[in-house]
């Protein structure tokens, strides 16, 4: 059963790099150089840039990688400094729920680029991992 599960992730997660890969050759090239913030699909519905489709990538892959921890190191609920019990994928939503709002703020407080509110999302979410 281990075997099997094991072997099923390892091609999941292989198949998540090849799409990943595969994500980075649709990047639309202008003036003989990539435009990493060009639409990928000109007049559709939705404005795919790659920063946008690279992002709900690594939501996926950590949703894959959360649920193969889940399934080969069960976890138990544990009480932080909040007082609340939450496991692994409660302290993953919390993170991403609160990185979402600091990158707002960020954004409406300072405004372009926000890798300075990505910087303090990182710190933010290692913060909810280790004490909440």
């Amino acid at each position: 059963m281990r075997k099997s599960v094991n072997l099923g992730f390892a091609i999941l997660g292989i198949v998540w790099l090849g799409f990943a890969f595969w994500l980075t050759t649709l990047v639309p090239m202008r003036d003989d150089a990539r435009d990493w913030f060009g639409s990928l699909n000109p007049g559709g519905w939705m404005a795919w840039t790659f920063p946008s489709a690279l992002f709900f990538t690594i939501i996926a892959g950590l949703l894959i990688l959360f649920t193969y921890l889940a399934i080969r190191f069960p976890e138990t609920p544990r009480k932080g400094v909040l007082g609340i019990t939450t496991t692994r994928g409660d302290r993953l939503f919390i993170s991403l729920l609160g990185s979402a709002f600091i990158c707002l703020i960020w954004l409406g407080a300072i405004g372009t680029p926000v890798w300075g509110g990505l910087a303090c999302a990182i710190i933010y979410a290692a913060a909810v991992f280790r004490w909440v």
